[in-house]
């Protein structure tokens, strides 16, 4: 789904969650917000998105204040409102109250000029399912250094 250049990424989200559907959201940013993140100095890693009188927010996505830009800029962590189309954010409603999804915010790129934002629709993991994914993990990465191995032997 991914068009642009991608600027931060949520590994964690990955870890923590099933993702089970994801969606592309514009941001609404302001000032020099956009070149800060264009200089890649943006974190996602804490931050959520919650639905709030029939609009999707996002919260604690850290935009470091961009160096050249003025001293009064906003707060870094402030609550950013997300653009989707009316039926996503309908569906995401139903989504989130019926199965008890989250929404996780997996990527910030760039579409062209425009900051965009991925979004994932996802269920919590237990611990067992992490220490799962884990173990799938490592034994994908001995089996690919095995064939390495007999490959360069050859």
């Amino acid at each position: 789904m991914t068009r642009g250049k991608v600027v931060a990424t949520n590994k964690k989200a990955y870890h923590d969650y099933f993702i089970d559907e994801t969606y592309e959201a514009g941001i609404t940013l302001q000032g020099s917000e956009v070149k800060s993140i264009r200089a890649g100095r943006v974190s996602i890693k804490e931050s959520f998105a919650g639905v709030k009188d029939g609009e999707v927010f996002l919260y604690n996505m850290h935009v470091a204040p961009y160096e050249y830009g003025r001293l009064s800029e906003q707060d870094p962590r402030r609550t950013r409102k997300l653009l989707l189309h009316k039926s996503e954010i309908g569906r995401l409603i139903g989504k989130i109250k019926e199965r008890g999804y989250a929404l996780v915010p997996l990527k910030v790129y760039f579409s062209g000029q425009v900051v965009k934002i991925e979004l994932g629709l996802a269920r919590g993991k237990k611990l067992y399912d992490k220490r799962r994914a884990i173990a799938e993990r490592t034994a994908r990465r001995e089996i690919e250094r095995a064939v390495k191995e007999k490959q360069k032997s050859r």
